[in-house]
């Protein structure tokens, strides 16, 4: 309402051609239709021409996922929804821009949001006050006022706005933040939205920079396709970093870098996954291979870290059987090894613990667990033992022979195993290891599976 009261009110001073434009999400019933009611009402009495569309938000989100993908929440496909209707609208109508109307206060939520969520220096942007589509802009000129200020705005015209109910329900994530986290935090620092977008325009310069900076750097670091013999490289698919190369570099540009390649094969990974593989360009072994999301396949060779995507392309052991891929995750979280036909939730269940211990917990750091095929020379400590057994002789005592054999998964963290099908192995303080078979035979854990609590 205040933005298009503002404009309409400065629209000869700008040299404006004003329009308004309302989507319903098909979510709210009557709600919704005295919303829209509402701006047709005001669009009116503006003398502002008013677009109007309507969609159906609950079934879109349910259409939309793809395999393997997570199904997409209301407010996700609503502001997907949204947008895709601004762009068509700005092409159909023949538009300039949309305008929207987000606030400070809605850049705080959103930075906090993104923080909360672990995201890179790109998420700590927050809401950009220009995005550039093929179609057109859409701008946000009041992303630098607080809504108190726009509300004594809309009161000093005499001009009433709607509430939507559903901002008051607390089990949207972003509601959350906005009546329980931040005017907690503000008990703390009564300038801490302001601080928050801050931060943004910092992140957003940050980001831009970056960007240029790749951009130069990544025709010499980042290589297409394969080393052949003799010189050049064959055309296949994925992306090559030499690892010599990348040593040399200060470790925010490796990570970037690394980044940047996976993104190039359509990989947005969080920074558990950059180390996983800024650790395997470093340190890794030639013939060290990871698997991760989104299809990404990771290979060290004596003098590349090669990215692909895709399934994982079979390894071969030295009894020449075809060997599963690796599967890397940080603590706690979940593996999906179709390779092993499992689902591995690996997780820090909270104990009762002196005050020592109990701070000792709090300040652990991130760990990053691998769930592989067992190799010739493992051991594990069983459960009541007084040593180190090979894995090898674990199996042959299980009766684990011939093909069965050579396929068998065990977890490692920090290089050692804590967790291995069938086995009960010695606890690892701390963590919890729940399996389950991915065939759905009852979806029940594993029993004989089950790393846990000391």
């Amino acid at each position: 309402m205040a933005l298009l009261c503002a404009l309409a009110e400065r629209k000869a001073e700008l040299g404006l051609v004003l329009h308004a434009a309302h989507l319903h999400h098909g979510l709210r019933g009557a709600e919704a239709d005295a919303d829209l009611d509402f701006c047709r009402e005001l669009s009116f009495r503006l003398g502002v021409p008013l677009h109007e569309f309507r969609v159906d938000t609950v079934a879109e989100a349910r259409a939309r996922p793809e395999a393997g993908k997570v199904r997409e929440t209301l407010e996700e496909a609503a502001r997907r929804l949204r947008y895709e209707w601004f762009r068509r609208l700005i092409s159909e109508a023949q538009l300039d821009a949309v305008a929207t109307a987000h606030t400070r206060d809605d850049q705080a939520e959103t930075v906090l949001a993104k923080f909360l969520r672990g995201a890179w220096t790109g998420g700590l942007a927050g809401i950009r006050p220009v995005l550039e589509f093929p179609e057109g802009r859409i701008l946000r000129p009041l992303l630098g006022v607080t809504r108190p200020k726009i509300e004594a705005y809309l009161a000093s015209l005499g001009q009433s706005w709607r509430e939507d109910s559903t901002n008051r329900h607390l089990s949207f994530t972003r509601n959350r933040i906005r009546h329980e986290l931040l005017p907690l935090l503000e008990s703390w620092n009564p300038r801490l939205r302001e601080h928050l977008a801050q931060m943004a325009v910092l992140a957003r310069d940050e980001e831009a920079w970056w960007r240029s900076e790749l951009a130069r750097l990544t025709p010499r670091l980042l290589l297409s396709g394969r080393p052949v013999r003799g010189g050049g490289r064959a055309a296949v698919e994925g992306l090559a970093l030499d690892v010599s190369r990348l040593a040399t570099l200060p470790a925010a540009l490796q990570r970037r870098l690394v980044r940047h390649a996976a993104e190039k094969l359509g990989a947005a990974l969080d920074f558990a996954a950059v180390e996983t593989l800024r650790t395997l360009a470093l340190t890794g072994r030639a013939g060290e291979r990871r698997e991760l999301e989104y299809g990404l396949f990771a290979e060290r060779t004596h003098r590349e870290l090669r990215l692909t995507t895709g399934s994982a392309p079979a390894r071969r052991s030295r009894n020449g059987a075809s060997t599963p891929p690796e599967y890397v995750v940080s603590i706690p979280g979940e593996i999906i090894a179709p390779a092993f036909g499992l689902r591995l939730n690996i997780e820090t269940p909270r104990v009762e613990t002196s005050d020592a211990r109990a701070e000792s917990n709090k300040c652990r750091p991130v760990a990053i667990a691998r769930l592989r095929n067992w190799n010739p020379g493992d051991r594990i400590r069983l459960r009541y033992s007084s040593g180190l057994r090979k894995v090898k002789e674990v199996l042959e005592r299980m009766r684990v022979t011939g093909s069965g054999r050579a396929v068998w998964p065990v977890l490692e963290l920090e290089g050692r195993i804590i967790w291995m099908k069938g086995v009960e192995i010695e606890l690892e303080p701390g963590i919890a290891v729940v399996a389950t078979l991915l065939d759905g035979e009852g979806g029940e854990p594993t029993q004989d599976g089950v790393s846990g609590e000391r």
